[in-house]
């Protein structure tokens, strides 16, 4: 098995050191940066169909949805 050698070689520790930074950090960082374009379509006066729209976009599409959003928001 593949996770077998790298339980040797990092431990249990380790593992759960590899399983926070690539994916619990870029899962709360995708939730933070559509929460942060849900409430910028709010506060730009957007309708809130539009907001959640945006927010699905960077929920299910974090890096192409946030750069559409920043190419489309209203400035």
């Amino acid at each position: 098995m593949l996770i077998e050698p790298l339980l040797g070689l990092f431990g249990f520790g380790g593992m759960l050191l590899i399983l926070f930074f690539f994916i619990l950090i870029p899962f709360i960082l995708n939730l933070l940066t559509s929460i942060w374009a849900y409430r910028d379509a709010i506060r730009r006066g957007n309708s809130k169909e539009y907001a959640i729209g945006m927010l699905l976009l960077t929920l299910f599409f974090p890096i192409i949805g946030l750069i559409i959003y920043l190419l489309i928001r209203n400035d």
